[in-house]
Parts: C-alpha cells; sequence; structure tokens
C-alpha cells in the first residue's frame, strides 16, 4: 500500500520537480516533509519531471516510507483525509498537498496515468501586473480574435496520433515520438489567453514548443508550418520555445483516479 499524494505548487522559486544537487527541487522539499510529517524516512516518486519555474494545479505522486514493515502502522496513524494537516507545517507557502488517498503496491504515479492535461497561461494587456511576474507569459504583441481562430485551426491538425518529433527540444533521450493528443484549444477571456492540451503523454518541451509556435508565427503560416513540422520531423519549422513560466500540470489521468479527498 502507498499514499498517493494529489501536490499543488507554484514553481517560479524551484529548480523543477526532480531531486538536484542543490537540493532545491519540489521532489526533495516534499520528500523531507513527509518524512518529517510521519516521522520516518520516506521516499516521493512523482508523475513528471516538471522544468524549473513550470507551475501545478494536479500534480500526483506517491509516498512510501523507507522501512516498508512500518507501511500499515505508519499510515493507519495519519488518515489520508488530513494528511495535507500533518504535512502542510513543514511546506514552503509554494508548495501544498491538497489530498491524499490509499493506492495499491503496483499503482506508480507516472507509469499507471493514462495521460496528462496542460494549461499555458498569457497575458496580452498593454501594461504588466506584477502580482503575476513568473506566473504568465506577458506577451508584447494583442492577439486578435482573427489569430485566436488560426490558432484553433492548427490545435486541430495537433490532434490524433502524430510523430511529434519536431516538437521536442534536443537533448531528450527519447526514440519513440509518437504521442496520441486528445483535445487541444486556445480560448481567450478578457485579457487572458489560455492554451490547453492533454495527451496520452509529452515530449520534453513539447507543450512550450507549440505555444511558442502559436504566438511566434504568422498566423496565415501556422497550419502549414504545423502540418509540415509533424510529416518532416524538423524541428527548424517551428517557432521558439515559450518561457516556463506560463505552463501548468493541470491534470493527470488514470484509470482508477486516487479518490483524494481533505478535511
Amino acid at each position: 500500500m502507498k499514499l498517493a499524494l494529489l501536490v499543488k505548487y507554484l514553481g517560479t522559486p524551484f529548480e523543477g520537480f526532480q531531486a538536484q544537487p542543490s537540493g532545491n527541487t519540489i521532489q526533495q522539499i516534499l520528500t523531507s516533509a513527509v518524512s518529517k510529517a510521519v516521522g520516518i524516512p520516506c521516499s516521493v516518486t512523482g508523475c513528471s519531471r516538471t522544468d524549473s519555474g513550470v507551475h501545478a494545479n494536479g500534480f500526483v505522486a506517491t509516498a512510501e516510507p523507507a522501512d516498508s514493515a512500518l507501511l500499515c502502522s505508519i499510515w493507519c496513524t495519519v488518515p489520508p483525509e488530513k494528511f495535507h494537516r500533518a504535512v502542510v507545517r513543514y511546506l514552503p507557502d509554494e508548495i501544498a498537498v491538497i489530498g491524499a488517498a490509499f493506492v495499491d503496491d503496483e499503482f506508480h504515479p507516472r507509469y499507471s496515468a493514462e495521460g496528462k492535461e496542460y494549461v499555458y497561461i498569457m497575458k496580452d494587456s498593454p501594461e504588466k501586473d506584477p502580482f503575476l511576474a513568473g506566473r504568465v507569459w506577458h506577451l508584447h504583441r494583442r492577439i486578435s480574435g482573427d489569430d485566436i481562430v488560426k490558432m484553433n485551426d492548427a490545435c486541430k491538425l495537433l490532434v490524433g496520433e502524430h510523430d511529434f518529433g519536431a516538437f521536442m527540444s534536443s537533448g531528450s533521450s527519447i526514440k519513440d515520438t509518437v504521442r496520441h493528443i486528445y483535445h487541444a484549444d486556445v480560448v481567450r477571456t478578457d485579457d487572458t489567453i489560455r492554451f490547453t492540451v492533454s495527451a496520452n503523454g509529452f515530449l520534453y518541451n513539447m507543450v512550450r514548443i507549440i505555444v511558442g509556435t502559436l504566438i511566434d508565427s504568422s498566423p496565415e503560416k501556422l497550419c502549414a508550418k504545423i502540418s509540415s513540422a509533424i510529416k518532416s520531423g524538423d524541428r527548424s519549422i517551428l517557432g521558439i520555445t515559450a518561457p516556463p513560466e506560463g505552463l501548468y500540470l493541470n491534470r493527470v489521468f488514470y484509470p482508477e483516479y486516487p479518490d483524494f479527498k481533505c478535511e
């Protein structure tokens, strides 16, 4: 039995989720907090390796005591629906456990997932909002209604199973670059532009490359660029890689999603 955690965090001050020598990562901070909350060393495994500056609304991780013999006794003393209260005192303000649930030993937050949903948030207002610094990408040009329409036309080309090798940054060791995008769209609300995409998996910087291409390219050439990049696998056809501050891991999908609770 493992404890699955639903975690929300502001990634601005951290070097991503995955443990680093500096120790300033979500995984290391969460591991320390969980261990202190239950009174013995625990390991924490995450559903994704979010980059430095990337945020999460619904990140899923599992916690396991290092001594498996103490597993049941530890979890029985800390009910999952109250675990957020036990761990909050050991977490910085930028990280919160917002739910917990028991899962089987076979459950893995990454490999048991059927897919993920990301949201990328942009603002195109003339003035910057200092309270949103590090949380949205502030664009330096106004995005028109016609631009939004053309972006959504391009998004339709992304939906389905394709080889997305052109949408991956260099440095990744992934060989199988075929992914299935279930949904992708761009929606404006006042001066906020929100790109939402869900898929069975994502390549390194895939969402940020899609967003960068949508914003950086001529609207009239967007569909041609997307189609050509999917067919050729040529990264140079696409636009810039959008900065990390607008990206949020929004949800993770499981066949039997853990019943996260809070009291």
